[in-house]
């Protein structure tokens, strides 16, 4: 069965076999490990990791890839699949008290929203591989004082331990994308690594400090967070977002009485 790679799903199947193999290297993975595959797309990662004999469970969008996929992989008894979307998926409903482990080709057009989603189940997520367009998986990873850190790092990183662990090429992909990619390994935090009392308040200070980078923390968080409050606490308001650890950050969030709505 012949399948053309759909546009609006953000379809571009890995065929790599060098590449396919660093992944199932990198992750680890082991007999009984229960794994969730998010877009599996044709199974080039999903029969690797059957033959490490994991229990599976794989979550793809495409009715007409699930008919594939169904096929495919008919003989094989540890491997689910579900036709869902994975944005709108109880990850926790696969669990039952055990911990899951994920990996997933993720589309570019949602990679953000579904990761957010994922952590939403983290109390029952061992860890994470994902293959993303290499910027996100910069912006993932950036620390401060760097062009590449903004909302998207200091939010993963409160949730999770970040780490870029290769560049893929363009041409490891049918079609190939007009952008580098790269694999980035997330484990969630058992503890969160600073105290936040209120996430929303903490995500609104996070994006409204971002969405005015260029501005000192002095203009951007005017609304927020007065200037004296800013010095008592050991932050210099003329610093910018980028220049703001997370830990900065959760103490200008542990500030604010009451929080706008969450953007």
């Amino acid at each position: 069965m012949t399948h053309i790679a759909r546009k609006r799903f953000g379809q571009n199947f890995l065929h790599d076999y060098g590449v396919i193999s660093n992944i199932i290297s990198s992750i680890e993975a082991k007999p009984n490990d229960h794994w969730i595959e998010i877009g599996p797309g044709q199974g080039a990662l999903t029969e690797p990791l059957l033959e490490q004999g994991v229990r599976l469970d794989v979550v793809e969008l495409d009715r007409d890839l699930v008919v594939l996929l169904k096929d495919k992989f008919k003989h094989h008894d540890n491997i689910t699949i579900h036709s869902a979307d994975a944005l709108r998926f109880d990850f926790s409903a696969l669990s039952a008290g055990e911990k899951l482990r994920v990996v997933g080709n993720l589309p570019y057009n949602i990679s953000t929203p579904l990761m957010f989603h994922l952590l939403e189940h983290a109390d029952c997520i061992d860890d994470m591989f994902f293959m993303l367009q290499k910027e996100v998986v910069n912006r993932i990873c950036a620390q401060p004082n760097s062009k590449q850190y903004g909302r998207l790092s200091v939010m993963m990183q409160y949730y999770c331990a970040t780490e870029c662990l290769f560049d893929v090429p363009p041409e490891s992909f049918d079609p190939i994308p007009k952008v580098m990619s790269a694999i980035v390994r997330l484990v969630p935090h058992i503890q969160p690594p600073v105290q936040v009392n209120d996430l929303a308040k903490l995500n609104t200070v996070v994006t409204t400090a971002f969405s005015q980078r260029r501005k000192t923390l002095r203009n951007s968080l005017k609304k927020l967070i007065d200037e004296q409050t800013m010095v008592e606490l050991g932050i210099d308001p003329t610093a910018r977002a980028e220049n703001i650890s997370l830990a900065e950050f959760a103490k200008l969030s542990n500030t604010i009485e009451d929080a706008p709505a969450t953007i």
